[in-house]
């Protein structure tokens, strides 16, 4: 039996579309019952806040916009400190004043007057003595009595006390304070400085800067509310680090090790990108499928693995699907 070229060619072409349907329909089988293991992209999040309440005076950025390290995003009104700070700095000014009186010593004038007054009181006592020795020989003739004598005596060492007092008040006034006064009023001088120094921190956490450079997402209060301390004014992405994070079951995490590399598809890009595994969390978190069976039966849990990124990531953002098809 003859067989024509045609026949052949039929026969060839129907087995080539046969083969080629039976292949792409094995590869559709495969890839429909395939495990998808899905993560979302994260990074690491800065809330901008201060320490002091008070109202939002100015705010210097913009959601969506970027800024560098250190960058001024807002500032508080703070009335009240500024008031603060004119007290505590006066209050300085008058502890420096009394420092430089005390380490320049007594006045000159006043040193004159309490060598006269220290002169005055000598004058008095020498006449007192003198008056003191005339009683006394009156009275020991018998010329005064007894009273006179006791008087005159009083009166001289009453004399003798205030010479003595004028004398240690001039030397006092001479010497200048005292160490003690020294160290008492630097001490208060430290005191005052030591409260505008408060007072100005405090008045410096009422401009916050970024703590990062990144794409400010979300600005929680506008200029004139109020805030409370340590409350997240704005907060910054820091688009330099990410990573994906997934929840893959444990029944899926044969042959996941730190270092293995995998493709990951980003449906919001439309791309295949590679990343890299860099975390596998020490133990189980959740379940995420439960046995029906009272025996024979186990739960399920997962493992949450951290991937990085490898190579351009530039548009890739915070919130994005990575479907990876297959074991990792």
């Amino acid at each position: 039996m003859k067989v024509s070229v045609k026949y052949i060619v039929t026969l060839s072409i129907f087995m080539v579309v046969l083969f080629i349907g039976g292949y792409i329909f094995v590869r559709y089988l495969y890839r429909i019952n395939q495990p998808i293991i899905e993560g979302v992209v994260e990074c690491h999040t800065y809330r901008a806040s201060s320490k002091l309440p008070g109202r939002i005076d100015s705010l210097f950025v913009a959601e969506g916009g970027w800024v560098e390290r250190g960058e001024l995003l807002y500032t508080i009104s703070t009335p009240e400190l500024d008031a603060k700070l004119r007290q505590v700095a006066a209050l300085e000014a008058a502890a420096e004043a009394l420092n430089l009186e005390v380490e320049h010593g007594v006045r000159k004038e006043e040193i004159v007057a309490a060598r006269n007054l220290w002169h005055k009181a000598m004058a008095g006592e020498d006449l007192a003595k003198k008056s003191l020795t005339r009683v006394k020989n009156l009275y020991n003739k018998g010329v005064v009595p007894r009273q006179q004598y006791d008087e005159v005596l009083a009166n001289y060492e009453a004399m003798v006390a205030t010479a003595n007092a004028a004398k240690a008040a001039y030397e006092m006034a001479v010497e200048g304070a005292t160490k003690e006064q020294r160290a008492a009023v630097a001490a208060k001088v430290r005191e005052a400085q030591a409260a505008v120094d408060e007072v100005k921190s405090y008045l410096s956490d009422a401009r916050v800067y970024a703590p990062m450079s990144g794409r400010i997402s979300n600005i929680i209060s506008e200029p004139g509310e109020l805030v409370s301390s340590g409350y997240p004014v704005v907060t910054i992405l820091d688009l330099s680090d990410m990573w994906v994070v997934f929840n893959i079951k444990e029944s899926d995490m044969v042959g996941i090790a730190l270092g293995v590399r995998f493709d990951g598809y980003i449906p919001a890009l439309d791309k295949t990108l590679q990343f890299e595994v860099n975390y596998i969390a020490s133990e189980a978190d959740f379940a995420t499928w439960g046995a029906t069976r009272a025996r024979g039966g186990f739960d399920i849990r997962t493992f949450e693995v951290h991937a990085r990124p490898i190579g351009d990531f530039n548009a890739l953002l915070p919130g994005m699907s990575v479907v990876v098809r297959g074991v990792i």
